[in-house]
């Protein structure tokens, strides 16, 4: 019997931005915000910016991991949700300040955004709802 190894997960590039960084795998990013910052229109077009250069013609999630407090500006969502590309928004924290934001951000994107606990939760959910579409 063989036993199959796990894929590994690779970084395809790392992006650091005035206020945190920014992970891009092979179908979803990762985005890590320093604590204090504010999560601005103009901070999220480097982001969309970011999504067309490695997305530009495929579907992709986004998994915004909130270890660190930080702003969330949110008619952002109004300019994240006419990326027709992204199929998933998940929001990785377990803080209970963060899930109350949450509901009040989802009322924004009014598209697939799921909350978790765990990243690797997080990672399965992105991964399924690209594959998907």
């Amino acid at each position: 019997m063989k036993v199959r190894r796990p894929k590994k997960t690779v970084i395809v590039r790392e992006y650091q931005l005035d206020v945190g960084k920014i992970q891009v795998y092979e179908n979803y990013m990762v985005s890590l915000f320093d604590e204090g910052a504010t999560l601005t229109l103009e901070r999220v077009y480097q982001i969309i910016g970011i999504s067309e250069i490695h997305f530009r013609d495929k579907n992709f999630g986004y998994i915004s991991l909130r270890k660190n407090s930080y702003a969330v500006d949110p008619t952002i969502y109004t300019y994240l949700r006419q990326l027709d590309n992204l199929k998933a928004l998940a929001i990785v924290s377990v803080k209970e300040i963060d899930m109350h934001n949450f509901k009040i951000e989802k009322l924004f994107y009014k598209k697939p955004m799921k909350f978790f606990i765990e990243f690797d939760n997080a990672v399965t959910w992105v991964k399924r709802r690209v594959k998907a579409k």
